[in-house]
């Protein structure tokens, strides 16, 4: 069953407000995204870090998703408190040594194990060298929060 957007919880509803906000400020301000863009990749961010706490697969955020991670792992005392909320440790962040390209398999999981958590998704966020990784229903580097 898919859920409607009525039903998708936010990233935003579980960051809460003061968090949320600063986050989507910090976005613009630091990598010149437009309020209204900055507020969704906030809540995506958000949302993927909470998905993570929990997640079968590996998590890899798309390109945009990440700006508003680090953005979230800056804030550091309350990045920890959602680890220790929703995953009972702290997740670590998990860069590809040397860097590199994104995997597209791994990005697009992301967004669907997004999906199934209930989260709305904005799939525009979802790319990767400009190809759209998420666009299906629900069911349709390395794992982000491992050691």
């Amino acid at each position: 069953m898919t859920a409607t957007a009525n039903d998708q919880k936010t990233g935003r509803a579980v960051g809460g407000e003061e968090l949320f906000q600063s986050l989507a400020h910090f976005v613009v301000t630091h990598n010149g995204q437009t309020p209204e863009r900055a507020e969704r990749i906030a809540d995506q961010a958000l949302a993927f870090v909470v998905t993570a706490a929990t997640a079968t697969v590996p998590m890899v955020p798309s390109d945009d998703v990440d700006l508003g991670l680090h953005a979230l792992i800056l804030h550091t005392k309350e990045y920890a408190g959602l680890c220790e909320q929703y995953a009972g440790r702290f997740l670590h962040h998990n860069p590809k040594p040397g860097g590199g390209a994104r995997d597209p398999e791994k990005v697009a999981a992301s967004a669907r194990a997004m999906k199934t958590a209930g989260f709305l998704v904005f799939d525009d966020l979802w790319t990767v060298n400009g190809t759209n990784l998420a666009q299906c229903d629900s069911d349709c580097g390395r794992p982000y929060g491992q050691d």
